[in-house]
């Protein structure tokens, strides 16, 4: 119930902050256009989301492979279609629902929570990383000199230095963050496990799920391949969301260029790892307005673009990542 209670505030507070605006933009104007876009535009969107959420498969399939041979292809796209059904809805985006899809990932590989949750914060680090490099190097090719570009190209530089040096910092501190979680999370763990357990959990059984979730993020060290496999899913992924959105803008009346648009598709991803409330509208928000800065495009059409993306995108997520029992 509150899981149920926590997605629907999410979804509320996501519409309100787009809705708001939608509204500031002209919502008729942006409704009409949503409505009018152009059949094969719309067939052409809904192929390129299931595309999509194959190739964001390959990433999932890759990242469980460690836990007792992971899970077959079609059930790790199911997985990505669900995560990203609950990044979007969650609150607090991917912070409050990565924890949520280590729990099914968790019984689905018939390992423990810890274990999935290792294997997807470096599944979801690797992607994000790739996806800023790929997107700074064609911000580069593609933007310098240009309107407004310079803060642009500034964001994606800063978001690249920050990924990379969290992830050191963290990897070199790992010990002592370790001991800083057990002595935040047992008593937390102890309380919990003692509503539902005569001996509840202690601080050794904290200890070895923290240990167990790090020999999992460290473990990759000994499986590129898989990586690859992580980096080439998050490179399609990215590819197919920018086919999609390009489609549905030329499908609303805006002829844009491709290439700006692969630009800016990481970004909103990106800052939705902020724990915001309100994670779908700040999304969108994001996206929108990045649509219309690199593109040109008014934003009435940039804005109905979304609309069209985030319609098929939830409708989908819902329908082939929903059934995860």
């Amino acid at each position: 119930m509150r899981r149920s209670l926590r997605f629907l505030l999410g979804a509320l507070l996501g519409a309100g902050v787009f809705a708001g605006y939608v509204y500031s933009v002209g919502a008729g104007t942006v409704l009409e256009r949503a409505a009018a876009i152009a059949p094969w535009a719309f067939a052409l969107v809904v192929a390129l989301v299931v595309l999509e959420g194959l190739a964001d498969g390959i990433g999932v399939w890759a990242s469980l492979a460690p836990l007792n041979g992971g899970v077959s292809l079609p059930r790790s796209a199911q997985f990505a279609l669900a995560g990203d059904f609950f990044d979007i809805l969650s609150p607090a985006g991917p912070v409050s629902s990565e924890p949520i899809m280590a729990r099914f990932l968790g019984v689905a590989t018939n390992t423990g929570y810890s274990d999935a949750l290792g294997v997807r914060s470096v599944a979801k680090y690797a992607k994000s990383g790739v996806q800023l490099t790929l997107s700074g190097l064609l911000g580069l090719a593609v933007l310098l000199g240009g309107p407004d570009s310079a803060a642009l190209l500034s964001t994606l530089g800063v978001s690249i230095v920050g990924l990379a040096a969290f992830g050191g910092i963290v990897l070199a501190s790992r010990a002592h963050l370790s001991r800083g979680l057990v002595a935040l999370l047992t008593p937390i763990v102890t309380r919990l496990s003692s509503l539902f357990r005569d001996r509840p959990y202690d601080r050794s059984v904290v200890a070895a799920a923290v240990d167990r979730y790090w020999d999992r993020v460290v473990g990759f060290r000994e499986t590129p391949g898989l990586l690859s496999l992580i980096a080439l899913g998050g490179v399609l992924e990215q590819v197919l969301t920018a086919a999609a959105l390009w489609v549905a803008l030329a499908g609303v009346g805006a002829e844009v260029a491709l290439l700006p648009i692969l630009v800016v598709v990481p970004l909103p991803q990106v800052a939705s790892v902020v724990p915001i409330p309100g994670s779908l509208g700040a999304y969108d928000l994001l996206l929108g307005g990045a649509l219309v800065l690199v593109t040109g495009a008014t934003a009435a059409a940039g804005t109905a673009a979304v609309v069209v993306g985030r319609t098929v995108t939830l409708s989908f997520g819902a329908l082939a990542g929903g059934p995860l029992g």
